[in-house]
């Protein structure tokens, strides 16, 4: 293998690595972004936390109180409904409505929980490209030439 091979392949991982660089950025700034965007969102339908729930009276702007929440939501319902769920109502229940607006509350809750997981999860994936982009660039393509000439053989004549 010459040296000009080694230094090209070397170039390639420094290249990869600055792309995996960018990658990275991108997704931390996605995730933030979409964060910024459900937490903002979900601060905007002015929800304040039941009193008898884990985080009571702050906005729900955020995904441990939009699970509090959902969760307290589960328990008024239930309660309401004389612990049946929806599917469990007769058709003619006027409790039916109830228990169907709290499925559909939690649900909306239990989207903006998923969403926050979501975020998280690609930024995190943002942090580790961006290791490993920084990883590859330190590479030193120097002592990848230098290993390769030494382990050549020299030819006697």
């Amino acid at each position: 293998m010459s040296t000009t091979t080694t230094a090209h392949k070397a170039g390639l991982v420094r290249l990869l690595g600055l792309i995996t660089i960018i990658f990275g950025a991108v997704f931390l700034v996605a995730g933030a972004t979409t964060w910024i965007a459900v937490s903002t969102n979900l601060k905007g339908e002015s929800i304040t936390v039941s009193d008898d729930a884990t985080f009571a009276g702050g906005t729900v702007d955020t995904p441990w109180e939009a699970f509090s929440e959902a969760q307290i939501i589960e328990h008024h319902t239930l309660d309401a409904t004389g612990g049946k769920t929806y599917a469990q109502l007769d058709r003619e229940d006027p409790l039916r409505e109830t228990a169907m607006n709290g499925s559909f509350l939690r649900a909306s809750l239990f989207t903006s929980v998923v969403a926050f997981g979501v975020a998280a999860l690609v930024m995190g994936l943002g942090v580790v490209f961006g290791i490993i982009g920084y990883a590859l660039r330190k590479l030193d393509p120097a002592t990848a030439v230098a290993t390769v000439e030494a382990k050549q053989t020299p030819v006697l004549a």
